[in-house]
């Protein structure tokens, strides 16, 4: 078989990836083995590969890899959100652009186009996934509005409607102009920006005398219904009782008197927006104030806002400060910092707004979930840091606003056969409505046209807190196989960002549906951020293109660049270099391989004394590495995992392991050193396979024919066995021993090829287990324990044992004398320099500690170094 020189990613991913479908390694079915189970967090359907992308699939792919390995029954399951807000405006601009307006469409007419929209654009993620080796089950796809899954979510609204947990209110609402909906209190994002605060002179009813109030807004003037004050201000006692004139309007509002005012802050006045403002809207209702709406829903200014109706809010502002100060009502205007509520999708600024909305009550679903991760620890968060975000979000849960004014998404299934509020019944399908209605009415006549459902759509995260039952069809029948067999799945990898949103009312769903968690650890993950520290965006042109990276350095290569910095909870600090020694990674594994089937086998020569001792000592190796990936993996350190395997394959294999049983030059090996080495590269093949799926298989299959039953996919995880830890720990001292060799060797000009004799003290009784990699790797004719030091020998020291080279011919004495002798100067030097500086108490008082015990460090080895070359100008004198 011939081995290709170089590792061409480009040409064998696409060809495992077919071998791998066409197999069907993928799917999983209920059967005997344990379940081992991941549900995708579903990215948006109008997404494409983005970097925080691939670090979480990547992540998951690792874990579902090695779970398959590990002989469960690995079930990873795909899918796509539908992203209602983000959907909708997508589509609503393409419409635009083609000179359609959303308004003058039909509910139906808009629905088409957004299908045929998601149609098209709508897999793209999922066919990236694959580029990067994702081993989903994709046969078990899901979209949040395929029928079954948009079903469960109405059965689910149902369901809690009827318990009493979803309820129609009245309520002041985060309202997102851009998008034209309402949005949750955590999809809203608070942001510091510069304005202004204007000071506005009201004027007092019946007298020359004006009120001064402080606002950002003068644009909602428009909504004033009162002036308050503190009825303990001194300052105001003789305004109590009295009303006073909104600027421009002309509206006389009542001064009414309430504690809420803080007496320090501004001018110890407030205007009263009830319409406009949550704490308003409070006062409003304890003191029966008229609301006054001012705002279209584009938060353009509607009739109220008079000559300034149909114009935005901003650039009201701007206008109607110009117009107070004609009139003489603007009394300053100062530079303000203020926390100014963004919409998290559209970035729009919220306009908070009155309106009848559907909420689901929390503060009873709630306790289950804080329980099962805070008090029994059934559900780990990874890293347990994030459990303080946790409790902080759900001991201070308000009420879920789950309606949004969106056409794209489950419509509420709320139908109203009258016009009161109330007029309404809760059903999943329109005929059972009917029914319900009749009933309600005591009217038989009523007919399915007499009703009309409600026209909002539900929260996006209302669908997708039910996903990991969903998608096995555990809301619609929870007696299903799937669901039985696959839930409650094991690990969910998101981001941190999504803690609330998504991960808590999953968790929420679970107990309310399942009565058990919906899965065992949460691995967030970090963002992925550039090498200034920003977080990459397309707005800021630093985010790569991950396709783009995986032409250039293969998949293989960015996974491993990737996670080698990808410590739960930490961000990314992302540098392409990263990728190229991932890539590099590849062709080290690869040429490793190259060179062991480039060995000519030997079936009558004897193994020799070194390749047995080098396979032992691997194998220990092999083991202990494996003990601390276990460990790493149980403690979803997944960098560290991998940077274990990294050390073992580069440092212990390559560097080690086949320099240790290389055979000489043009000579061949023997079969069994040969068929272990065959068998150390398996084992380490299976220990990648998971972080580096397509170069593993691909020499996998090139190291013997392989049946599809047979593939590294499906293979077995090396299995943990005893070791002997102490041959890893002698041969740390032999590496030390090799390199001092070395050292001489290169410092002496010794070429490699002409053997040296070595002779040893062996003062503290180190295993003389390695002599036969020592005499190999060091090419020593002759290697003697000794008792007494040698003379005429160049030496060197490991630990307390000394090592002497006899002097052959070729080596100068007189010029090696002046050479050390000029090295013991200098180092005598630097010695007097450092203790110098650490018999200055000043010094020594004032240094951080790590400062000085570098600095102590500096001591203790220029003393070994003198006493090192001291021995040996005494062998040579």
């Amino acid at each position: 078989m011939t081995i290709p020189a170089q590792f061409d990613a480009k040409t064998i991913e696409q060809k495992w990836y077919d071998y791998w479908m066409k197999n069907n390694y993928f799917h999983s079915e209920p059967d005997h083995r344990t379940p081992y189970t991941i549900v995708i967090p579903p990215p948006n359907v109008t997404g494409v590969l983005h970097m925080g992308h691939m670090l979480n699939n990547t992540i998951q792919d690792v874990l579902i890899r090695r779970a398959r390995l590990k002989g469960f029954n690995a079930c990873w399951v795909p899918g796509t959100d539908h992203a209602s807000i983000a959907t909708e405006a997508k589509v609503v601009a393409k419409l635009k652009a083609e000179g359609i307006n959303k308004n003058d469409l039909t509910r139906e007419e808009f629905l088409k186009h957004a299908w045929e929209w998601t149609d098209k654009y709508g897999g793209t993620i999922l066919e990236q996934l694959k580029k990067l080796g994702a081993s989903c089950d994709w046969e078990r796809t899901k979209f949040t509005m395929d029928p079954d899954m948009s079903a469960s979510v109405i059965k689910s609204f149902v369901d809690l409607y009827n318990k009493g947990l979803i309820y129609r209110g009245y309520r002041m609402v985060n309202w997102d102009p851009e998008a034209k909906t309402t949005l949750s209190d955590e999809e809203v994002i608070y942001e510091e920006q510069q304005g202004k605060l204007f000071f506005l002179k009201y004027k007092i009813e019946g007298s020359e005398e004006f009120l001064t109030v402080a606002t950002t807004r003068p644009e909602t003037i428009f909504g004033d219904t009162a002036i308050c004050i503190n009825p303990n201000d001194e300052r105001f006692t003789h305004l109590k009782g009295k009303k006073a004139i909104v600027p421009i309007c002309g509206r006389v509002i009542p001064i009414i008197e309430d504690e809420y005012v803080d007496v320090e802050f501004g001018t110890g006045c407030l205007k009263v927006t009830p319409a406009h403002d949550m704490n308003d809207k409070t006062l409003g209702e304890k003191h029966n104030l008229e609301i006054v709406d001012i705002f279209n829903e584009d938060a353009t200014l509607n009739s109220f806002g008079l000559h300034y109706q149909g114009k935005d809010r901003f650039v009201v502002r701007t206008e109607i400060a110009k117009e107070l100060e004609e009139i003489g009502a603007l009394a300053k205007t100062e530079i303000h910092l203020n926390k100014v509520g963004t919409s998290e999708r559209t970035k729009a600024i919220i306009e908070p707004r009155l309106s009848d909305q559907w909420f689901l009550k929390m503060e009873d679903l709630v306790k289950p979930a804080i329980k099962s991760v805070l008090e029994d620890g059934d559900i780990k968060l990874h890293p347990a840091r994030f459990n303080n975000t946790y409790a902080h979000w759900l001991n201070n849960i308000r009420d879920w606003n789950i309606s949004r004014q969106l056409w794209w998404g489950q419509q509420i299934p709320a139908y109203y056969y009258g016009d009161g509020k109330e007029d309404f019944v809760v059903a999943e399908t329109i005929e059972e409505a009917l029914a319900l209605a009749k009933e309600k009415t005591s009217n038989s006549q009523l007919q399915v046209s007499d009703l009309k459902q409600d026209v909002d759509a539900l929260d996006t995260w209302f669908s997708s807190w039910l996903w990991p039952m969903s998608v096995f069809g555990g809301i619609m029948d929870p007696e299903s196989a799937d669901y039985k067999y696959y839930y409650p799945t094991n690990d969910l990898v998101t981001g941190p960002d999504i803690l609330f949103f998504w991960v808590a009312r999953m968790i929420i769903a679970g107990y309310e549906y399942a009565g058990e968690k919906p899965f065992t650890n949460v691995y967030l993950t970090g963002l992925v951020r550039d090498k200034q520290r920003r977080k990459m965006s397309k707005s800021l042109g630093n985010s790569p293109d991950p396709l783009d990276l995986i032409e250039k350095f293969g998949a293989d290569g960015v996974r491993v660049g990737l996670l080698l910095s990808a410590s739960a909870g930490n961000d990314i600090m992302f540098d392409e270099e990263l990728c190229n020694q991932g890539k590099g990674f590849s062709n080290k594994i690869w040429n490793a391989f190259k060179l062991i089937k480039g060995w000519e086998v030997s079936e009558t020569i004897p193994q020799p004394e070194s390749s047995k001792v080098a396979i032992e000592w691997y194998e220990a190796k092999l083991q202990q590495t494996l003990v601390d990936i276990e460990d790493n993996f149980e403690k979803y350190r997944i960098s560290d995992s991998l940077m274990a395997i990294y050390k073992l394959v580069w440092d212990d294999f390559c560097s080690w392991f086949l320099e240790m049983i290389k055979p000489a030059y043009q000579q061949p090996i023997d079969k069994a050193t040969f068929d272990k080495a065959i068998e150390m590269l398996e084992s380490n093949l299976k220990l990648l396979h998971p972080f580096m799926p397509f170069l593993t298989e691909e020499i996998w299959h090139l190291i013997s024919d392989r049946t599809p039953e047979e593939a590294l996919i499906v293979s077995t995880w090396p299995e943990l066995k005893p070791f002997n830890a102490s041959l890893i720990s002698d041969f740390e001292n032999t590496i030390e021993v090799i390199s001092g060799i070395r050292t001489i060797r290169k410092d002496k000009n010794i070429p490699f090829k002409d053997a040296i004799e070595l002779k040893a003290i062996n003062s503290e009784n180190i295993s003389t287990y390695f002599d036969s990699i020592v005499t190999k790797l060091g090419n020593i004719s002759a290697f003697e324990y000794v008792s007494d030091k040698v003379d005429g020998a160049l030496s060197f020291r490991v630990k307390s044992n000394e090592y002497f080279i006899p002097i052959s011919g070729n080596i100068d004495v007189e010029a090696e004398i002046k050479k050390l002798d000029e090295e013991l100067k200098y180092t005598q030097g630097f010695l007097k320099s450092v203790q110098a500086k650490l018999s200055n108490e000043k010094f020594v008082n004032g240094a951080p500690e790590k400062v000085l015990a570098n600095e102590k460090q500096k001591e203790a080895d220029a003393l070994a170094k003198i006493a090192t070359i001291e021995q040996s100008l005494a062998g040579l004198k």
